[in-house]
């Protein structure tokens, strides 16, 4: 999360990880820091009634209820995986604390850097992000609304979302849709229904679909097949590195493919198990 961090909805370092919340009652600020044998937690909150929907958050962010027992144990099983399973014990696949925001950088951040997502991104905060009534250091902003993010590129998209004319477009029509209420986007979907509703709309195909669904849902078992630095770990760890292929080889994996995916982006990152 550090790498992709959003400057003003996000401050991460060694040993924390800030951002801003928006909670239904008012809004948030979480510090998370690495604690022995857990994660504290402080929280700054506009409304206490917010508290256990905050807390809700922040587990699925860290991806706390997961089993990494049970995903060690199927995992493990497969020789290929077994020595990074060893090195990077108790794996965690990252979820969200908004669905907006996760399609929306899911959408700017294909087939561009890490840093070239993060200034596209940090361009679209700064010009339409709601500033905190009461910062906190650097986190001063809540990333923007669906509407906001909606009625600004209809009106004034070159300034506020630079890029692709069709990478912006998709983006509207997206926050369009969750500004009226045609998409939802929260925990609580289907994952079938809301990976088909995701890929209706034009410029959406399977990598972004999966990805929000494993994001925002913590559906463990997708495998984003089509990713090239996924494909690039799994040759790294003497795994088939063509889609089809690595699809074949990957059922053994089920109902942990998720798990799987963020072990061969580690390899595939990284160079070496």
């Amino acid at each position: 999360m550090a790498a992709r961090a959003l400057s003003g909805v996000e401050d991460a370092g060694p040993s924390h990880y800030t951002r801003s919340l928006r909670l239904p009652h008012g809004t948030g600020i979480a510090t998370l820091r690495p604690a022995d044998k857990h994660v504290a937690a402080a929280l700054r909150l506009t409304d206490l009634r917010d508290l256990g929907s905050a807390v809700s958050r922040l587990r699925r962010l860290l991806d706390l209820d997961a089993d990494p027992v049970a995903v060690a144990d199927v995992l493990g099983d497969d020789p290929a995986l077994a020595p990074i399973v060893r090195s990077a014990p108790g794996v965690r696949v990252p979820g969200s604390v908004d669905g907006t925001e996760i399609v929306v950088r899911a959408l700017v951040g294909q087939q561009i850097s890490v840093s070239a997502a993060r200034t596209t991104l940090g361009r679209l905060v700064a010009a339409l992000g709601e500033r905190l009534s009461h910062p906190d250091g650097t986190v001063t902003t809540l990333f923007p609304t669906a509407e906001t993010i909606a009625k600004a590129l209809a009106d004034r998209a070159e300034n506020v979302l630079p890029g692709p004319k069709r990478r912006t477009e998709t983006v509207r029509r997206v926050a369009d849709k969750l500004a009226t209420g045609n998409l939802q986007i929260h925990a609580g979907r289907d994952e079938a229904d809301l990976r088909r509703d995701l890929e209706r709309i034009p410029g959406i195909g399977p990598w972004t679909a999966g990805y929000v669904s494993m994001r925002v849902l913590g559906a463990p078992d997708v495998l984003l097949d089509g990713d090239l630095v996924l494909r690039k770990g799994a040759a790294v760890l003497g795994l088939p590195a063509d889609a089809r292929s690595l699809r074949a080889h990957a059922d053994r994996w089920s109902p942990w493919r998720s798990y799987a995916g963020m072990l061969l982006w580690r390899a595939g990152r990284s160079g070496a198990v």
